[in-house]
């Protein structure tokens, strides 16, 4: 049984108007759903007070660089962090205003401690040094070369080290939010290669990037991100690994999705997380969740608008175990704003294999929305080559709701468990694919009004009773920034 949802909580308050028309409101999975996904009661938060408020003193140019002195000597570094510093501890917020034309602040690699937010007004961009060895960290490769063996070496944009602290901008009537611009697509300070560029070759030499993130939060409990447009980002936009209660609501990630290995919102070895009410575009998974380090348990993604993206995933590094994790009516979109296909477009993906795989159960991915995928669903145990003795195990995983249009030139799903000794256990309610083509192997399915009944080596089906039907689906563009 499903209980309905208020759309309104999908749109961004100047988009509600135009995009009620234009997404169709589809129902909560079951009830038993509430077991799973975050155990916190989690709303929208609300902006903290204000600590010290810093003021720009920077137009921003057209083409996003500034002159050379203040690049090569980002000039708001030590204010911000010293503002930063001080405030830590308060509870309250460092702000960054405009001073009328002046919109931009340009730094180099800033840290947030504990008990405090960082706070872009409606406008305002914080741009990201082009300078590679400002992020250097103290150990790995060279910030900004290519490595054989190690993408390690550069440190975050931001870095979040203290407990209860955000990262928030305001935002306006009409919608406009603070922005923090990586600038992953311009040169590299001093060179004639963009930080993406680095990610290309190397990948093409079979190589590293050194590249940095543009948020890292370790163990960072209780972190908030709220109402901030996150542009551009070198590698990862949003990083957050090993702590308990991490919120994010209603951002906005925008990077065309050629840019590797920049996924929106990473979630790792993390209990109680949500992401909420968000529109994310990158060159990476949308959502990914994995465990390096801790198991994940208790985590929420719901309610957001993916774009060129390789879905929303669990995975690759499962090792620690994947539990109770609810994806709940979400959009997903196989191009970018730009109309380019994703290299890998996934929509509910699980991905792991015997070198980092573990135990995944108790996921239910609810009434999602898909369109021009390659991959609907694709549920896959052998995602690299590498070779161990963690053997993928996917055991209870629900699809209760789920529609693709449109898909691309020989869509097909992965319906895979890894033997049979460790078959995935799969639920397929209410799934509607215009392609059901697919590969299977060694899956127990239970199905109930699915256009998608797999068999094969190992694969077993049993038709269940249910109730309902797949989600109608509309899809809403990309907000305007």
């Amino acid at each position: 049984m499903r209980s309905s949802r208020t759309l309104s909580r999908l749109m961004p308050l100047p988009l509600l108007a135009l995009c009620t028309l234009l997404l169709t409101a589809v129902p909560v999975g079951p009830a038993s759903a509430a077991s799973l996904g975050d155990q916190r009661s989690v709303s929208e938060p609300t902006l903290p007070g204000t600590c010290a408020t810093l003021t720009s003193t920077l137009a921003t140019p057209s083409s996003r660089q500034f002159t050379s002195s203040q690049e090569a000597t980002p000039p708001d570094t030590s204010r911000i962090q010293a503002d930063l510093t001080s405030c830590a501890g308060t509870g309250k917020a460092v702000v960054l205003a405009a001073s009328g034309s002046d919109t931009a602040f340009l730094s180099a690699p800033l840290t947030i401690g504990a008990d405090e937010y960082l706070v872009i007004d409606t406008g305002v961009t914080l741009f990201a040094s082009r300078v590679a060895a400002d992020y250097q960290s103290s150990s790995g490769a060279t910030c900004g070369s290519i490595s054989s063996s190690t993408s390690s070496g550069c440190n975050a944009f931001i870095t979040v080290d203290g407990a209860d602290s955000g990262i928030e901008g305001t935002q306006s009537s009409s919608g406009s939010q603070g922005a923090i611009d990586g600038r992953g697509d311009l040169d590299i300070y001093g060179t004639s290669t963009s930080w993406w560029a680095n990610a290309a070759t190397a990948k093409a030499d079979g190589d590293k990037q050194v590249n940095p993130r543009l948020i890292q939060a370790t163990d960072a409990n209780s972190f908030t991100v709220f109402h901030i447009d996150l542009e551009n980002s070198p590698k990862e936009h949003l990083y957050y690994e090993g702590g308990t209660g991490f919120t994010v609501w209603g951002i906005r990630i925008k990077t065309v999705d050629t840019a590797l290995n920049t996924d929106g919102v990473d979630v790792d070895s993390t209990k109680d997380a949500t992401v909420e009410d968000s529109y994310i575009m990158d060159g990476d998974d949308c959502v990914a969740m994995q465990t390096n380090s801790a198991e994940d348990e208790y985590l929420s993604v719901i309610g957001n608008h993916c774009y060129g993206t390789h879905g929303i995933s669990i995975g690759s590094e499962t090792t620690y175990g994947v539990n109770s994790v609810l994806v709940n009516e979400n959009w997903i979109q196989g191009t970018d704003t730009n109309g380019t296909e994703s290299g890998s477009a996934n929509g509910i993906r699980i991905k792991s294999y015997s070198k980092v795989g573990g135990t995944v159960t108790n996921v239910e991915y609810e009434d999602t929305c898909m369109t021009k995928l390659k991959y609907p669903i694709e549920i896959n145990p052998f995602y690299s080559s590498s070779t161990g003795s963690n053997y993928p195990y996917f055991k209870s995983v629900t699809i209760d709701g789920a529609t693709e249009t449109s898909s691309v030139s020989s869509a097909s799903s992965a319906i895979e468990g890894y033997s049979s000794s460790y078959p995935l256990g799969l639920t397929l309610e209410d799934v509607s694919l215009d392609s059901n083509g697919y590969t299977a192997e060694y899956a127990n399915v239970s199905y109930y009004n699915s256009t998608l009944v797999p068999s094969g080596t190992g694969v077993t089906t049993t038709k269940i009773s249910g109730s309902g039907s797949a989600p109608s689906c509309s899809f809403a563009a990309y907000p305007s920034l």
